[in-house]
């Protein structure tokens, strides 16, 4: 039969009996390892058994695709896995979360990883790879699968499959090991070639190749700040009693999920009047500086930590970035000829610098409006002064940065960084990553509050990770403070909203496979349908509506 192939743009002759691995095979030969996963006519296959019909359209997916990405990381844990349980015999891995440039696992085993037992991991892994390990991919049914995993002693996927939608589930089997994954795998370990380990006590780090670092090993960046909050964040897990899906889906089950919800709010509010306390207790500080990425929160955050300033005898005075921009003909341009508001050097700096002096001394002060229809600054306020109790609060992409308060001595500023990093995990081997919670949150928001269906913000989102991963990711270790923006229950909340909205995207657009995979991640859920206990100051209000700080 006749199919077309995406990649090379030419109508392929392929016979009846061959699989889609044979026909990548002897269409790149020796470079046929490079491509991970398949796409066929627009719908993401597992590259072991796609199936294909006569004049179908066939993608083949290496690293650079966000999907094939994604089946190499999932790929090169799997093996990670394997390794560690062929050298610690029955040892239990974690893959917790992202940090420093890769994800951060520990071994529950009799004592804490050390350099050795790394080095003899490395080692196997690198076996497994050179010895081309076929990874197969079985469906077993519910009652199958729960006696292996509880063989295997995975209680954590036990739990998951009590809330499983279907009669079997996908497991992937390599030399007698089983797990399952929130996506494909490839068809066996020689189609992984880069990845390293390092130690991070109490943890290892597993590398693998990053897009920022042009699909190679990035440099190993230490993030010990970030990683203080990740714990903290399991330590809040464990007072909810809920570090998995399945744990939180039981809550929802036993009606003891509006215990949890007050419990989890009350944690942010606890940590948001934490960090007004050391605020206020410096009267140095005169600025406070919030930067995230998009949908972490940041507009109720700065209004709740204004709240907490105010308890502590400080009035507040919030500063927009967006009023500093340079007049649009000044605007610098981005490498595809367009007008880039995002760089820092689209913003007045020495106005902005100038007038933060002159707020600090108390001196009146014409804050200017920007008129984005004119592409220019206007004087339309009446002038501002401020006392020596005020604390202005500046909320934008570039408050890391101290480039944008040059002028301004450190002694004065107080810089948080916040995110929505997520303390819940799919299972041991499947995190929730921080990106797709805030995505699902904008696809809500921006419906919510902007009329934009899922597809509009799915088309903005890549610029957006861009945005961030430039001007706020490198500059997270600056920060006096980090708060954690995620709520452990929000997805059960969001979930409602979220999936008819993603539903509307159809077949023939390219982040289909996008929808099949949020919608598959929003399944393992239980929805939470009365919102009654979740307050009006809440973060989560400022996704789905209800907030009193709109």
């Amino acid at each position: 039969m006749k199919i077309l192939l995406v990649n090379e743009n030419k109508v392929l002759d392929i016979d009846k009996n061959e699989s889609l691995l044979d026909l990548l095979k002897k269409t790149y030969k020796e470079d046929y390892s490079k491509y991970l996963g398949i796409k066929v006519n627009n719908k993401l296959q597992e590259l072991m058994n796609a199936e294909f019909n006569e004049n179908d359209n066939i993608e083949f997916l290496n690293i650079k695709d966000r999907d094939g990405h994604r089946i190499y990381i999932r790929t090169l844990s799997l093996i990670y896995i394997k390794a560690c349980k062929d050298i610690l015999k029955d040892v239990n891995v974690t893959i917790k979360h992202s940090l420093n440039k890769g994800l951060y696992t520990e071994l529950e085993y009799k004592h804490l990883s050390n350099k050795n037992q790394l080095e003899n991991i490395k080692r196997r892994m690198q076996e497994i790879i050179d010895a081309k390990r076929p990874i197969n991919t079985i469906f077993l049914s519910l009652k199958e699968a729960e006696e292996v995993f509880l063989k295997q002693g995975m209680n954590d996927k036990v739990e998951l499959l009590k809330y499983w939608i279907g009669d079997n589930i996908r497991v992937y089997e390599i030399d007698g090991y089983y797990d399952t994954f929130y996506g494909y795998l490839a068809p066996n370990t020689e189609f992984i070639n880069k990845f390293d380990l390092r130690m991070f006590y109490p943890g290892i780090i597993l590398n693998y190749p990053t897009r920022e670092n042009n699909f190679e090993i990035p440099e190993y960046i230490e993030q010990k700040k970030l990683y203080k909050v990740f714990k903290e964040a399991e330590d809040w897990g464990e007072i909810m009693d809920v570090g998995y899906v399945g744990a939180l889906n039981k809550k929802i089950d036993n009606n003891t999920i509006d215990d949890m919800i007050r419990i989890n709010e009350a944690l942010h509010e606890k940590k948001i009047a934490y960090i007004a306390d050391e605020i206020a207790n410096d009267k140095n500080i005169k600025i406070v500086l919030i930067a995230g990425p998009s949908s972490s929160g940041k507009t109720t955050f700065a209004q709740r930590l204004s709240i907490q300033l105010r308890v502590n005898g400080k009035k507040t005075f919030a500063l927009s970035l967006d009023d500093y921009f340079v007049e649009r003909h000044l605007t610098p341009k981005d490498e595809n000829g367009e007008v880039d508001f995002e760089t820092i050097a689209a913003l007045d700096l020495e106005l902005f610098n100038e007038q933060l002096l002159s707020l600090i001394s108390c001196e009146d002060v014409s804050i200017p409006v920007y008129n984005f229809k004119l592409g220019k600054r206007e004087y339309t306020r009446e002038p501002v002064t401020l006392t020596k109790d005020h604390i202005i609060i500046i909320e934008g992409i570039h408050g890391l940065n101290d480039e944008l308060t040059k002028q301004i001595p450190q002694i004065n500023k107080f810089k948080v960084y916040i995110s929505a990093l997520t303390q819940l995990n799919i299972d041991n081997h499947n995190r929730i990553s921080t990106s797709d919670l805030r995505l699902i949150r904008r696809i809500v928001r921006d419906n919510t509050h902007r009329g934009n269906n899922a597809l509009k913000t799915m088309e903005l989102w890549d610029n957006v990770i861009r945005g961030a991963e430039r001007f706020i990711f490198p500059f997270q270790e600056n920060a006096d403070a980090i708060f954690n923006s995620a709520l452990v229950y929000e997805l059960c909340v969001l979930k409602k909203y979220a999936e008819p909205l993603i539903k509307e995207i159809e077949k023939d657009s390219k982040f289909y496979p996008e929808r099949q995979r949020l919608l598959k991640f929003l399944s393992y859920f239980k929805p939470i349908e009365d919102e009654s206990a979740i307050a009006n100051t809440s973060i989560l209000r400022e996704f789905i509506g209800g907030s009193c700080f709109e």
